[in-house]
């Protein structure tokens, strides 16, 4: 196919770094920021930023249900630490009027690495990453404390699972965007190839 079109939920966060490591594994990337740019897009980034005020800037700006279809329809989509609370099904400790995307059957939980200043890096093994592990970016970063049965655990750090996915929804508790190292956004950009190609037969 030619190059997929992947957006950046720009509302909030981290939009940049995405558009930067999405454009180096040879996606089209562009932000989306209303309802109606979904239409046009193969594949979409969750950034990593605040989780709840992300959630509720979506709500404002009508994105949030057109969104929540659009991956019930199998919309591939990757979420970076805020991205990974906004797609799960359930989070442990939410704040008041919290809403999330879901798309994976899984229990997150906020802010579970610590604080800000207790954020770290750490090598992660990536199923599905050839190579070396990635190094990983921790800021006030979520971890999974459960998942369901059609949930594939890619990654753990410190007894945590840190990397998941469900059919075609990705989600990691740290931030790839930020260290130059393009491998997990490559793997999700073979996966919106994939689906655009099942999508086409």
């Amino acid at each position: 196919m030619s190059d997929p079109v992947v957006g950046v939920l720009a509302l909030q966060g981290d939009v940049r770094e995405h558009l930067v490591a999405l454009a180096a594994t040879g996606a089209v990337a562009r932000p989306v920021r209303r309802a109606q740019e979904l239409d046009g897009i193969d594949g979409l980034v969750l950034p990593g930023g605040e989780s709840t005020t992300i959630s509720k800037l979506a709500v404002l700006f009508g994105v949030l249900d057109p969104l929540r279809a659009r991956v019930r329809a199998g919309l591939p989509v990757y979420g970076t630490c805020a991205g990974m609370i906004l797609l799960a099904d359930k989070i442990l400790d939410p704040r008041s009027g919290q809403e999330t995307v879901g798309g994976i059957d899984m229990i997150v939980r906020r802010n579970a690495f610590g604080r800000q200043n207790e954020s770290f890096e750490a090598a992660v093994a990536v199923r599905g990453v050839p190579g070396e592990p990635v190094e990983g970016v921790f800021i006030r970063a979520p971890w999974v404390e459960s998942v369901g049965g059609a949930v594939e655990v890619l990654a753990e750090h410190d007894g945590h699972i840190v990397a998941v996915r469900q059919g075609d929804v990705l989600a990691t508790s740290f931030h790839p965007e930020l260290t130059g190292d393009h491998r997990v956004h490559a793997l999700f950009v073979d996966m919106v190839r994939a689906r655009a190609k099942a999508d086409a037969l």
